[in-house]
């Protein structure tokens, strides 16, 4: 049987959407929190916040997936498929529990009492 290994750009820019992923989540947690300062300078950036954001997300994965290839000659990221999948699909749940947890723990700011999905 053949070793289950991915290439190296394969391998470095799967490492490289994981880490963006959670640095995403972060972001999004870091600018919701901090409305008068981060918000207000990645909304002034490019006119609207989300497109800075998405800016920062792909500026991150492109250096993250380059870096990730040169170092070590490019043996520094070779894993398995399996793992680089596994790798994946976990960074894509934490941010989304980190995402989900901080807009249910967060006190609404809406008149409306919100629990879940459903207003009163």
């Amino acid at each position: 049987m053949e070793p289950n290994e991915t290439g190296l750009y394969t391998s470095s820019f799967g490492m490289s959407f994981a880490i963006t992923s959670i640095v995403s989540a972060i972001i999004v947690i870091v600018k919701e929190s901090n409305e008068e300062t981060v918000l207000a300078w990645m909304k002034a950036a490019t006119c609207h916040h989300w497109i800075t954001h998405g800016l920062s997300d792909l500026i991150l994965f492109v250096f993250l997936g380059w870096v990730l290839s040169k170092l070590d000659n490019g043996n520094c990221v070779r894993i398995s498929a399996n793992l680089l999948i596994g790798s994946i699909a976990g960074a894509v749940v934490i941010s989304s529990l980190l995402i989900m947890g901080f807009y249910i723990l967060r006190p609404s700011r809406n008149p409306y009492r919100c629990e879940l999905f459903f207003c009163v």
